[in-house]
């Protein structure tokens, strides 16, 4: 006689494949709930007063309704609580209050899977964490990526590569050394076409009838010859 309560093999069979179904149901339960999936950029650099731009993609295994939502959040590197800088939901409604005021722009398009945003005049207070969330019912789990963004000062606008540099290092002395041998050439050159024009020799007759005429030239004619022959030592006389 059965004893009220027992079960029989049937009932043990079914306790014993209910635990493996409820598992199974639940992993196909999970994988359904994490079909939708978001990718951001894990850094983003900006410079202050430039626009920065904010990149977030999704993709669900739904088809896109206007149920969908989208949310960034912000967090400053300093610490903090989370706080909602821009929310989406058939149309966007970035924040009208806190430090992003009418900073905001939406640039996604969520037909696309594009739920991108960009800031206006961001500040190196604008240094943060920020999180794209986005829910696509029935699809509403998803990972949670983060994106840091880094807003610095910008420096010179023309920054030399270090090729460039290497470049300029190299050609820049041989540039200039080239440039002061053809100045020592020209003036070399002139010298020579100088001395060319009034350095005939005359015959004995010119200069037994030429009278002779004191030397008017005196010390400052000596000086000029002579600071002459210090500039050009290496010359050699064509005469």
């Amino acid at each position: 006689m059965r004893r009220p309560g027992a079960a029989g093999p049937g009932g043990r069979l079914l306790l014993l494949l209910l635990p493996r179904g409820a598992l199974l149901l639940l992993l196909l339960g999970v994988y359904n709930a994490l079909s939708l999936e978001i990718k951001v950029s894990p850094k983003v650099r900006a410079f202050v007063g430039e626009q920065a731009l904010l990149k977030c993609s999704f993709r669900s295994s739904s088809p896109v309704t206007e149920s969908l939502l989208v949310d960034w959040t912000y967090r400053p590197l300093t610490g903090g609580q989370m706080e909602t800088i821009f929310h989406y939901r058939s149309v966007p409604h970035p924040t009208t209050a806190g430090k992003f005021k009418d900073r905001i722009i939406w640039v996604g398009n969520v037909a696309n899977g594009d739920a991108s945003i960009a800031i206006q005049s961001p500040e190196l207070s604008d240094n943060g964490t920020f999180i794209c969330s986005v829910k696509n019912p029935p699809d509403v789990y998803h990972n949670i990526p983060q994106t840091v963004l880094l807003v610095t000062e910008r420096g010179l606008a023309f920054q030399l590569s270090s090729a460039a540099l290497l470049s300029i290092l190299v050609f820049l002395p041989s540039a200039l050394v080239v440039i002061l041998l053809l100045v020592r050439m020209g003036r070399k050159f002139r010298l020579l076409k100088e001395k060319g024009k009034c350095g005939y020799k005359k015959s004995s007759i010119e200069v037994s009838d030429e009278p002779e005429r004191p030397d008017r030239a005196g010390c400052g004619g000596k000086l000029k010859e002579w600071c002459l022959n210090c500039v050009d030592t290496d010359e050699e006389d064509p005469y």
